[in-house]
């Protein structure tokens, strides 16, 4: 029994939730507007101000999918009103970023700069405080793409477990392995 399926969305005041007849969820809110198909075989519906997702049958794919697109519609409504953050911290002598419009030029110790473009829907905004991390943080109302643009930023620096170097999220532990130790 899918719990996340069963629980149904409640959809604030300042939203509008269409649903077409091919399945085609429109969320629209003050930030924006979000679109997702739904699979033909769930069954959406919006009454009394709460979208609610049911299953035609026990297989193992139609639960499998159940709260699956519960839980993406349920990402556009809190997109729409929020919106998703992701804030991304520099850790290294001489990593720098800096942002002219949607790109982002990263230093990270190589012997070249990083062009990174981000696109249209997030907005990004880089910090940097003397004697801190630089901070690079991602703004936008889809949590996907907010999260998948993070993650291809912090793959350009991985954070080694010796010293603890990289980009990494602010807040993120990371697992710290002891070096070698001079034998005497």
């Amino acid at each position: 029994m899918s719990r996340i399926g069963n629980k149904p969305i409640v959809v604030p005041e300042n939203v509008t939730v269409d649903i077409s007849n091919d399945n085609m969820v429109t969320v629209k809110g003050p930030k924006g507007e979000l679109q997702q198909q739904v699979d033909r075989d769930i069954e959406v519906n919006l009454a009394d101000g709460e979208l609610s997702f049911k299953r035609p049958t026990e297989q193992k794919r139609h639960k499998s999918i159940h709260g699956l697109f519960r839980s993406l519609v349920n990402n556009m409504v809190v997109g729409v009103m929020d919106g998703y953050k992701k804030e991304l911290e520099f850790v290294g002598v001489g990593y720098k970023a800096s942002v002219q419009g949607n790109l982002l030029e990263l230093s990270l110790g190589y012997s070249h700069s990083i062009f990174f473009a981000v696109p249209d829907e997030i907005s990004i905004k880089a910090e940097t405080q003397k004697g801190k991390n630089p901070i690079v943080t991602l703004e936008g109302i889809d949590k996907q793409l907010v999260g998948q643009v993070a993650a291809k930023i912090k793959s350009q620096r991985k954070v080694e477990p010796y010293k603890g170097k990289g980009i990494r999220f602010v807040g993120e532990q990371v697992r710290r392995k002891a070096g070698k130790t001079a034998a005497k």
